[in-house]
């Protein structure tokens, strides 16, 4: 009785669940910000962890999405989403806790063992909760404003995790200071952090008011309820992009960490500061995406994001000629603020596109089908990175310029690809590929790109003048934004959709 569903919700319930889901975001973020990204990798290559499991590790967390099936069966006969989301995540999120202890408990060895079998502990239970919370969420937040409340509440939780993330370098490069010898330990108190936000996270979502789940007056097999999105032609074309889309950026992402520590040799905290700006450009543009998305379409953002974000993930590779030199910070300055800029579309337009388009009292089983082909395009794909990164390793591409006079001979390195850079090529043509299946997808409201580049425009330039009246800065700032409109509408024009 304690997390009964309620036939209808009144205005004020509905804001006071509002309230209680973004700071679940919050913690959420935490979580995230103590137990993922570059913390784990790090955590992963102080016990020994190959290049294999490194992209296993990140294979796990969306190819146990696939248990999404059983998490549609048993929200369907349970009809108790509130219930299913708060015991699978309060189970899931006490892995962080046996994490943390693994360095007091175990030998490095077996040490990874665990780490590996817990994250899959973790991933699974997270299916379950995951599943819920999407049916949930689709019918307890209003339609129309959709796009701008999870903007929002993004913003929110991204800007704790750029504070979270500074005080967790500033920790390491201390813990590695002090302690150099016991540096793994360092780890283990980050993790338990994790483990404290996620239990607090726990006790807000149950806070969180539940409607009632719309009755079907038929009685329909699972079988068929996973089947039917498939049937539907739009929401197919929809699954077909997100699933390509999916397959290219985890054939890269995974490793970027990788190759910041390993290639480039950087220290966590240049490491941390670079994601922290690309927080901070997240959190900037979360606001126009999310008021786009609801102005225009999440189609219209995804237009405008995915061509920026795919093209980060190209410049990854100019990143060494062939090792650091000295456009090198420059450049990855440059890179994780255009990802930041386009994850923060990308991130909220995808979540959003989904359940748009999911009719309403069928957006379980909708979710979970669009949930399940997209896990298994990204848990598919790390995993190949990660078993053929040793075989990259020893083949290398060169594309050089020489220029050859009576007296001298200038050489003018254009290209070098090594290792990871070939997964960073693959997974930018892949994305061009995953773009010409978004244009066929059809969502209400959306817009030419040309429109969608205006208002982006306009809106950057009225963002700066609240913030200075000077001229020159705002011209400064809204530069690369018109640069890029040119850019986009030139590729427009001499790229059309093909069938």
């Amino acid at each position: 009785m304690f997390f009964r569903a309620e036939e209808q919700l009144s205005d004020q319930q509905i804001q006071s669940g509002l309230r209680w889901i973004i700071r679940d975001g919050v913690t959420t973020q935490a979580i995230v910000t103590f137990t993922s990204g570059a913390f784990l990798i790090a955590f992963a290559l102080k016990l020994g962890a190959s290049n294999f499991v490194i992209g296993l590790l990140s294979a796990i967390v969306p190819l146990c999405q696939l248990l999404q099936l059983p998490a549609i069966f048993l929200v369907e006969k349970l009809r108790r989403r509130r219930a299913i989301c708060v015991i699978a995540a309060g189970l899931s999120r006490t892995c962080w806790l046996f994490i943390a202890l693994i360095p007091f408990l175990f030998s490095f060895h077996l040490g990874l063992f665990f780490v590996v079998t817990a994250i899959i502990v973790n991933s699974a239970l997270n299916a379950f909760s995951g599943c819920s919370w999407n049916s949930w969420m689709r019918d307890l937040v209003p339609q129309d404003i959709l796009g701008s409340f999870f903007s929002h509440r993004m913003r929110i939780a991204i800007g704790a995790g750029v504070v979270l993330s500074m005080a967790a370098a500033v920790y390491l490069d201390l813990w590695k200071k002090f302690l150099p010898v016991q540096e793994i330990y360092s780890y283990s108190l980050l993790f338990f952090c994790g483990f404290i936000a996620g239990m607090i996270g726990v006790y807000f979502i149950s806070r969180i008011p539940e409607p009632k789940m719309m009755v079907h007056t038929e009685k329909r097999r699972w079988t068929k309820m996973l089947l039917e999105p498939l049937g539907d032609d739009n929401f197919r074309k929809l699954i077909m992009f997100l699933g390509s889309w999916n397959f290219a950026v985890n054939l890269a992402a995974p490793f970027f960490m990788v190759y910041m520590l390993k290639r480039l040799k950087l220290e966590m905290s240049l490491i941390i500061g670079l994601i922290v700006l690309s927080q901070i450009a997240n959190i900037a543009f979360l606001k126009i995406w999310g008021k786009f998305t609801d102005k225009f379409s999440n189609k219209s953002v995804l237009v405008v994001c995915g061509p920026l974000f795919i093209f980060s993930i190209l410049g990854w590779t100019f990143t060494t000629m062939p090792e650091k030199y000295f456009l090198t910070l420059p450049l990855l300055i440059i890179i994780h603020v255009c990802m930041g800029i386009s994850a923060a579309g990308v991130t909220l337009a995808t979540g959003n596109i989904g359940l748009k388009l999911a009719p309403q009292g069928k957006a379980t089983a909708y979710l979970a089908a669009n949930t399940m082909i997209n896990s298994l395009a990204a848990g598919i794909a790390p995993i190949l990175g990660g078993k053929f990164a040793d075989f990259f390793a020893a083949r290398q591409l060169d594309w050089t310029l020489k220029y050859t006079s009576p007296t001298r001979e200038i050489s003018f390195p254009t290209l070098n690809l090594q290792q990871w850079d070939f997964f960073f090529v693959l997974a930018f043509i892949l994305g061009l590929y995953s773009l010409h299946r978004l244009s066929i997808v059809k969502e209400i409201g959306e817009v030419e790109e040309e429109i969608v580049m205006q208002e982006l425009v306009t809106e950057v330039k009225l963002q700066v003048r609240t913030i200075s009246s000077v001229a020159g800065l705002r011209h400064m700032v809204s530069l690369p934004v018109i640069i890029l409109s040119r850019l986009m509408v030139k590729t427009e024009v001499n790229d059309a959709p093909i069938d």
